[in-house]
């Protein structure tokens, strides 16, 4: 299964050979289990300010940067432009509602599967949308033994954030000026994963919301597994192929 995938994502690419030398891992959804965290502040903030937020859309558009989500919504609802101050704005109340929230936990699987990837001399970063600076001090202490400082992307690093590849371009600089077919993308979210394929990244999603795996398909993903626990698992019988 893993070898046909990666034979696919090859052809589709027009790439003669497929050499991860860095894993480029998302935050949230990813790292850790703070999607229902961020559904609930999403929901009770914007609605502050005459938007109506589901939860179903906060999952859809998790991944982009926060405010460009907020410019999204209001253009949509309120049929008017804010500048990026103004969102800004609205997002610090985001910011604030979710760091009321109990600490999200770290997502099972995670730290083991970085301590594989980690043992067979491949490099670990983040790309993250988030410009919430207590959760990317939080990266710092979570994960340090792990992923160097200089290997962390964030809405602070990139102008178009995702489903444009931006992020994920930078991500793979950040590891050492690499190609893309030298990475591998471990995304949750459909923007994510529209993200690292358009940056033409082999891009495995780990199904750790509500959406119907369909959607993590049709963004692109090359691989998708149902955990996180489930894709450390099946590192071993993945790390052979590559």
């Amino acid at each position: 299964m893993y070898q046909i995938a990666i034979i696919k994502y090859l052809e589709e690419h027009g790439f003669e050979a497929f050499h991860p030398k860095a894993v480029l891992f998302d935050m949230d959804g990813v790292l850790y289990d703070s999607m229902p965290n961020h559904a609930i502040a999403w929901q009770e903030s914007m609605a502050k300010f005459g938007i109506h937020m589901t939860a179903d859309d906060a999952y859809a558009t998790e991944g982009a940067r926060g405010v460009d989500t907020i410019r999204m919504m209001v253009r949509q609802q309120l049929r008017r432009e804010i500048d990026e101050a103004e969102a800004q704005r609205m997002y610090d109340e985001k910011s604030r509602i979710f760091h009321s929230l109990p600490e999200a936990p770290i997502m099972p699987g995670i730290l083991d599967l970085m301590q594989q990837i980690q043992a067979a001399g491949i490099l670990c970063g983040i790309v993250t949308g988030s410009g919430q600076q207590p959760l990317i001090k939080r990266l710092h202490k979570d994960f340090s033994a792990f992923v160097n400082e200089d290997h962390i992307t964030t809405a602070y690093d990139v102008q178009h954030g995702k489903p444009a590849p931006d992020p994920y371009l930078i991500g793979l600089q950040k590891a050492g000026g690499l190609q893309p077919n030298e990475a591998i993308v471990v995304e949750n979210a459909p923007l994510g994963v529209r993200s690292g394929h358009a940056a033409r990244i082999f891009t495995i999603a780990v199904n750790t919301g509500p959406l119907p795996n369909e959607e993590l398909i049709g963004a692109g993903a090359d691989l998708i597994f149902p955990t996180m626990e489930e894709l450390s698992h099946q590192w071993q019988k993945l790390i052979p192929t590559l």
